[in-house]
């Protein structure tokens, strides 16, 4: 029986050898998914930060798209006053030859060749 015995300490020292590799396995394990888990939240945390410097980016570069915009139309609209101007100018320099025109007497030849029965004879 004694042999017995010693077969069965030996059986179970083999099955507690076996277990104590298989707790170090559980746990090299544990300790690789929870450098995996660490590497994930770092990954995670360095894209929110991209997104945030991103989202920055974005803004930066919207507000100077619309600096620009709101230049060039200050332009526009500066050139736009300009341009009426200048042709006020060019109506009112037309109405006052016109005006100058119509009170100016006019040649008895032109008189003479806008009504019908007194054209000249050549």
């Amino acid at each position: 029986m004694d042999k017995q015995f010693e077969k069965l300490f030996a059986m179970m020292e083999e099955m507690r050898a076996a277990q104590a590799g298989l707790e170090w396995k559980m746990e090299a394990g544990q300790e690789k998914m929870q450098l995996g888990q660490e590497e994930m939240r770092s990954g995670q945390e360095r894209m929110e930060e991209g997104q945030e410097e991103m989202k920055g980016l974005i803004n930066e570069v919207k507000g100077e798209v619309q600096r620009k915009i709101d230049e060039v139309e200050g332009k526009v609209q500066m050139r736009i006053e300009e341009l009426k101007s200048e042709v006020q100018g060019k109506i009112g320099d037309i109405e006052r030859r016109l005006s100058e025109l119509e009170d100016r007497p006019l040649s008895r030849k032109v008189q003479n060749s806008c009504i019908p029965d007194r054209q000249e004879n050549p």
